[in-house]
């Protein structure tokens, strides 16, 4: 009997590079039901996210400071393991999450470099609906 040639498993596909950065930004979206945490290099690729949904919480305890705090524990923890000690701040929405995220970047002992306010403000808003006629 011939000898079967053994066969070797290639794997396809690119291997996730781990990176190092020094700096980032964290996009902070609050809204009143959820707060969504991005860390992002500098041109915007995100590293790493994470939101109170994510944390573990459901319903209304999502739209709660203490539930953006943890989440924002969570995720911070994962970008210091990519060597992050100071960040930018921009912060979207108006949900109670919003300054509870600061507080805990702060409060890991990061360097909070810049805070930015891009809530997007309408000037006219929209169209108000057509008169009622009863």
């Amino acid at each position: 009997m011939a000898k079967q040639p053994q066969r070797t498993r290639r794997t396809t596909g690119s291997r996730k590079v781990k990176r190092q950065m020094s700096s980032a930004q964290v996009h902070v979206m609050a809204s009143f039901n959820n707060t969504i945490i991005t860390v992002t290099d500098l041109q915007g690729n995100t590293v790493c996210w994470g939101s109170a949904g994510s944390a573990g919480f459901k319903g209304s305890r999502k739209s709660t400071p203490f539930a953006a705090r943890l989440a924002t524990e969570q995720v911070m923890k994962t970008a210091q393991g990519f060597g992050i000690q100071e960040v930018d701040v921009i912060i979207k929405g108006p949900g109670p999450g919003r300054e509870a995220t600061i507080r805990a970047v702060q409060g890991l002992g990061i360097t909070v470099r810049s805070i930015e306010d891009v809530t997007p403000v309408p000037h006219n808003g929209c169209r108000p609906p057509k008169r009622r006629r009863v």
